[in-house]
């Protein structure tokens, strides 16, 4: 990869961890809305496989050629898997959907029910250290080096400087502790099965597989809690907007890239741009909610941008 083609992987990294640092804002008001975390995992990502599998579709129908040279690497394996082929293939998007979607999404949120946003942040924005651990024991030419090591731990001391913004209490919850670190090894074990996802596949195909798993295995949540919007609050022009941001911009779009990012610039190096999503929160709320920049922002800002860096310099 030239340096050129490597800056621009950086930089989609950046946006799409940017979006999802602004989520939080649709997200609160579609619960002020009335809608529940499920309702709106749910929604947003029902959304996103239905626009995916359309666009994808489209492209098949204008573009034969050119479709089977972009979508590819994954149809042309798809062709020559038969019987455990199959079954392997589609346990691995189900692991996908779980551990990128339905499991995360859920744990993360209800996270937020038992312990505070701080506690949640610096658990759920630990995973790049986890995903270091986990995808170099399990393979060893992914083995992290001391430079990648020593730049991580100083982009998390930047990160955790950033979260907790010169007010060092935590308040221990052992249920929204425990939720909280769930979703952040959810994470890390997402972007572990990416590994060989991607290398087989190509990443439209592991993206819209990611969706449907994700909707498939929270259905079952609904037996246990019945609930759904009114039509009413459905057509609402705030929840529209809110859903359609969340459904093609922050899950479509945003999956989508990220996930062909992991391939371009490996899991290790693309998962240590999570320590960046509270920074991105911040500035979003100081530009929007009128929140104050203070000096811990900017030191913890220039630590996560040294310890990055560090990690992902040759």
């Amino acid at each position: 990869m030239t340096p050129h083609s490597r800056l621009v992987c950086h930089l989609l990294a950046f946006a799409t961890v940017a979006v999802w640092g602004t989520t939080f804002v649709s997200t609160k008001v579609l619960l002020m809305e009335g809608l529940t975390p499920a309702q709106i995992f749910t929604l947003r990502f029902a959304m996103a496989y239905v626009l995916l599998a359309a666009w994808m579709g489209a492209q098949a129908v204008m573009k034969k050629r050119h479709a089977r040279r972009v979508t590819v690497v994954g149809r042309t394996a798809r062709q020559r898997e038969s019987g455990w082929g199959v079954v392997r293939r589609e346990l691995l998007m189900l692991a996908l959907g779980v551990t990128g979607g339905s499991l995360y999404f859920m744990a993360e949120n209800e996270a937020l029910n038992h312990t505070t946003a701080t506690n949640t942040s610096l658990i759920v924005c630990s995973c790049p250290l986890f995903a270091m651990i986990i995808i170099g024991m399990v393979y060893p030419a992914e083995r992290v080096r001391r430079r990648q090591w020593v730049g991580s731990l100083i982009a998390f001391v930047g990160m955790a400087v950033v979260v907790l913004n010169g007010r060092f209490v935590l308040h221990l919850s052992p249920i929204g502790d425990l939720l909280a670190f769930t979703a952040c090894l959810c994470w890390a074990f997402y972007s572990l099965l990416m590994k060989p996802a991607l290398a087989r596949y190509s990443a439209a195909y592991v993206t819209r597989k990611v969706f449907f798993y994700g909707v498939l295995t929270i259905l079952p949540y609904f037996l246990f809690v019945p609930d759904w919007p009114a039509v009413e609050v459905l057509t609402r022009p705030v929840v529209v907007g809110n859903l359609l941001f969340l459904g093609v911009i922050a899950s479509m779009v945003c999956f989508l890239v990220w996930n062909w990012v992991l391939r371009q610039l490996g899991p290790v190096v693309a998962t240590n741009w999570v320590y960046f999503n509270p920074i991105t929160t911040m500035l979003f709320a100081w530009w929007l909610l009128g929140e104050t920049i203070t000096l811990y922002f900017i030191l913890g800002a220039t630590l996560i941008l040294l310890g990055m860096y560090l990690a992902d310099k040759k």
